[in-house]
């Protein structure tokens, strides 16, 4: 069964997903930046 198994590299829609996570991520880090500058500049 081991060795007929395709599933030892991660497919399409993991990578996918772990890109959207990492982009989603870096969206979050600049939007908390840019909240954190607002809530100083106040």
């Amino acid at each position: 069964m081991l060795w007929s198994d395709p599933e030892n590299e991660p497919p399409e829609e993991m990578r996918d997903m772990q890109a959207m996570l990492r982009r989603a991520g870096i969206l979050l880090a600049l939007a908390m930046l840019l909240a954190m500058l607002v809530v100083g500049l106040h």
